[in-house]
């Protein structure tokens, strides 16, 4: 038997209204026995799908937060609405995660603003299951933080690390900077520095890691600032969805073709699921206290399905208590290093001291003695 888990989530989440939402709801709470939802939502949505399904809980709401409003001002004026009041329902203990696929902005503001951030991170981050082909790779950030530091990445990497180890399993992760080429003095200065800072702090980093090697699987992790892992995604997934529009067209193109693609459904059907992002159903919100799940705008009842399952996944695995004992200790280590430096160089200090004292009485007694 699995560990009982609440999850609460916005049912107007989504560019596909309620319903898709519903039905992805529905699916979740089917695939998984103990799972428990809190529908936040207009009472009119959520109220009769609660009295249907035995495991979930209406909890009404006023407002709704449309993708076109400023972030942290509609979240900070709307605190009624189905993403603040979620995100609430995690703080007072009532669900252990959140799923949304609201607008993000906003569920980044209110994870950051009303769940807080876990002790010691200093940017909350989104990571992004990619399908590549050796192995699922994690991409970190995709879209929380447009301007980083180095150190924001080096974070990145610790906490893209426990999610590898956690929720996909991999014992040992390794850890790549996104960059316009494999030796270690490409790119900008700002690649440049990362790389350094990475070498230095993160045992587990094996190099740059170029666009071009994304897909082929050779990291675990891979890290980047936001604007640069959001243009990255967003161009994956629109080749994904190109090539298959290709694959289509040849696929009509003439009676043998179309003999050829009834052949091949299975496995056709097979390599979308592979590469399509309802399979993982959203983007975790990493170094928040709890689990937060972002769904695609566009996401379906399928997609709806898995995110909610993943946040599930996240809970279970205690992903933001490790990040927070993981972020922790390094900042002991490097308090200790500190500390250890310090009392070093007031050592040294000291010995100078006595030493010029020393050679202060040896001249004054040569003085005396002449």
């Amino acid at each position: 038997m699995a560990e009982s888990v609440t999850l609460s989530v916005d049912a107007m989440g989504g560019d596909n209204g309620a319903q898709v939402v519903l039905d992805g709801t529905a699916a979740a709470l089917e695939a998984d026995a103990d799972l428990r939802v809190i529908l936040c939502g207009p009472a009119e949505v959520v109220e009769p799908f609660a009295a249907a399904h035995e495991r979930c809980e209406a909890q009404a709401t006023t407002e709704v937060i449309e993708m076109g409003e400023h972030p942290a001002r509609a979240v900070r004026k709307k605190k009624d609405s189905s993403i603040v009041v979620g995100c609430r329902l995690v703080k007072e203990g009532r669900a252990q995660g959140f799923f949304s696929a609201g607008s993000t902005g906003a569920c980044l503001a209110a994870a950051t603003l009303v769940m807080g951030r876990v002790r010691g991170v200093k940017r909350p981050a989104l990571g992004q299951v990619i399908p590549s082909y050796k192995k699922p790779t994690l991409l970190v950030d995709v879209g929380a933080n447009a301007d980083c530091k180095p150190e924001y990445l080096v974070q990145f990497a610790r906490m893209g690390e426990v999610y590898m180890r956690k929720i996909m399993g991999v014992e040992r992760p390794t850890v790549g900077l996104l960059n316009i080429g494999a030796e270690e003095a490409k790119g900008s200065e700002f690649a440049q520095a990362t790389h350094a800072l990475m070498r230095a702090e993160v045992p587990s980093f094996a190099g740059n890691c170029e666009g071009g090697n994304l897909l082929a699987g050779d990291f675990d992790v891979v890290v980047c600032d936001g604007f640069t892992g959001n243009v990255c995604l967003k161009t994956l997934e629109g080749t994904a969805k190109t090539l298959f529009s290709y694959l289509k067209d040849a696929f009509m193109a003439s009676g043998k073709a179309k003999v050829g693609a009834v052949l091949l459904k299975g496995d056709l059907r097979e390599l979308k699921a592979k590469v399509s992002p309802d399979t993982y159903g959203g983007t975790p919100l990493l170094g928040v206290k709890g689990a937060c799940i972002v769904g695609h705008g566009s996401s379906g009842a399928l997609a709806i399905k898995n995110g909610i399952l993943t946040g599930a996944a996240t809970v279970r695995a205690h992903v933001s208590e490790v990040i927070a004992e993981t972020i922790a200790a390094e900042d002991a280590s490097a308090k200790a290093a500190v500390d250890e430096d310090a009392s070093a160089a007031a050592e040294s200090a000291t010995a100078a001291n006595a030493e010029n004292a020393q050679d202060a009485g040896a001249d004054a007694f040569a003085g005396d003695a002449r």
